[in-house]
This record gives C-alpha cells, sequence and structure tokens, in this order.
C-alpha cells in the first residue's frame, strides 16, 4: 500500500466515523442530542476536508482554485446531498411523508448523477 492511500485511510476513518456519529446524533431524537450531533458531524467533517489537502498535497497536486465551475460543483454537491437526505428523513422519520420524500430523494438522486458530466465532462 502506498504512503498516501495508507494515509488517505487514517483520515477518512478518523473523520468518517465522527462524521456519521453525528448525523446519527441529529438524526435520532431517542438520543436527545441534536446540538451535540452537530458539534461531532462538523469535528468529522473538518477533518475529511483535511484529508483532501494532504491527500493533494502527498499526491503533488496543485491546491484547488476557485473558479466559478468549482463553486457551482461545490453546490451542486451540497444541494444534491441535502436534497437526498432530507428525502430519506422524510420517509423514514417524519410521519405521512413516504411520497413525498420518494420524490425528493429521487430529484436528490438526479442532481448528485449531474455531478458526473459536469466533473468528467462527456466524450
Amino acid at each position: 500500500m502506498k504512503k498516501e492511500n495508507f494515509v488517505t485511510l487514517l483520515l477518512s476513518v478518523i473523520g468518517g466515523i465522527p462524521f456519521a456519529l453525528g448525523m446519527c446524533m441529529c438524526l435520532l431524537p431517542e438520543w436527545n442530542a441534536f446540538t451535540q450531533g452537530i458539534i461531532v458531524a462538523a469535528i468529522g467533517a473538518f477533518i475529511l476536508l483535511i484529508m483532501i489537502i494532504v491527500r493533494r498535497k502527498m499526491k503533488g497536486k496543485p491546491q484547488i482554485k476557485l473558479t466559478g465551475k468549482t463553486v457551482g460543483t461545490i453546490a451542486l454537491g451540497v444541494v444534491g446531498t441535502l436534497a437526498f437526505g432530507v428525502g430519506m428523513c422524510m420517509t423514514m422519520v417524519w410521519e405521512g411523508l413516504m411520497i413525498w420524500g420518494i420524490i425528493v430523494g429521487v430529484a436528490g438522486m438526479v442532481l448528485l448523477l449531474c455531478l458526473i458530466p459536469l466533473c468528467k465532462g462527456l466524450k
């Protein structure tokens, strides 16, 4: 295993576990830990962001330049992920919103699928 892959693996686990735990803390009302969940998830997301920066540096790639396309791509990814997550909440957590949750979740999937041609391009 290459060094950059091992470091990525470690940072992904170290950041992914608190992020996932924080999301569970926010979404499970039985735990009654919404505010604490936001803090834990934010710490996990910050570690995952550091992992991206470290990986790019270890592979010798330049820093990410903030262009209009980069900002738009990130915005599309965030909106698609939020729509997908809200659709999941509507179907699994909130009562009586099964059909609307499926519709919102599918819309989130479509938005996320739009990222493929946007990032890779069509050939």
